[in-house]
């Protein structure tokens, strides 16, 4: 590394507090953000900090040791995306926080620049400003991918524990278990019900699920259909099911869809059907 640029170097680390004191006070009141002036002070500890790393991160470009700086930017993204991600920071917020973090960075370097002016080329400055703003795109791109990764691991998380809830497989003696189901069967659940129940069923080795329809909306022909591919699909795996809280309009509509529920007893509520098997 050549001297003027190592005393840019030195002179960003020697001024990094001042730098996070100038970022921070750019700050504006902004209701329920992580970044707003009003914000917890444990909030503002967190930005200091983070913002330290973040200039440290940035100066590390003009090492002239392309591990150096990687190795620091990954960490840095991981910490930030993580932080951002745990605080429900929209992504834009940070952005936006980003382009103030550049913008007091690039005021000290300026300082600097004229502090030194008479050592200062033009040359230097264009490969500083190459140096620089490159780093700070790489840490926007490498935040961006660790924050939508860490997103959507949450989202699949999510909606696996959405799953799990929504295909409640409850045992109620030995081998016999109940499936209440409630609010609407759409194409997704009913795919969902399809996949899942009969891996619970077999799982728990289940021979006689009783499936209540008694919290579902609307039951229609559609639902009766999805609801005896679901009985089919749990016949093959020798598994007994009992429908309740299903009109015999809509049984007697399905059968003449060409969907046989004759094979299957049918109750117009639960308490019924446990009764009529023995189940209580």
């Amino acid at each position: 590394m050549d001297a003027k640029k190592q005393l840019l170097y030195d002179y960003i680390q020697e001024n990094s507090k001042n730098i996070t004191d100038m970022w921070l006070s750019l700050r504006e009141e902004k209701k329920g953000s992580i970044y707003s002036a009003d914000a917890d002070p444990a909030y503002e500890k967190l930005l200091r900090e983070q913002n330290t790393f973040t200039n440290r991160t940035v100066s590390s470009a003009l090492l002239d040791d392309e591990d150096i700086f990687k190795e620091n930017m990954e960490e840095w993204a991981i910490t930030v995306a993580e932080s951002r991600v745990d605080s429900n920071t929209p992504i834009f917020q940070v952005l936006e926080a980003l382009s103030n973090v550049r913008e007091t960075y690039w005021h000290f370097v300026e300082k600097f620049i004229k502090e030194n002016r008479s050592e200062v080329t033009t040359d230097d400055v264009l490969k500083w400003s190459t140096i620089i703003n490159k780093a700070f795109d790489k840490l926007i791109y490498k935040f961006s991918e660790q924050y939508y990764e860490l997103t959507r691991r949450r989202l699949v998380a999510q909606q696996s524990l959405i799953n799990e809830l929504g295909t409640p497989v409850i045992p109620v003696k030995d081998d016999t278990a109940v499936l209440p189901l409630i609010g609407n069967i759409d194409t997704e659940r009913a795919r969902i019900l399809l996949e899942e129940v009969p891996k619970k069923c077999a799982k728990e080795n289940i021979e006689h699920l009783f499936i209540d329809l008694s919290g579902v909306a609307i039951i229609d022909t559609m639902v009766a259909h999805q609801i005896f591919s679901l009985t089919t699909a749990l016949k093959l795996l020798g598994v007994k099911s009992t429908i309740s809280g299903i009109s015999p309009e809509v049984a007697q509509t399905s059968i003449q869809l060409g969907q046989d529920f004759t094979g299957i007893n049918t109750y117009g509520t639960l308490k019924q059907a446990l009764k009529r098997q023995d189940i209580e």
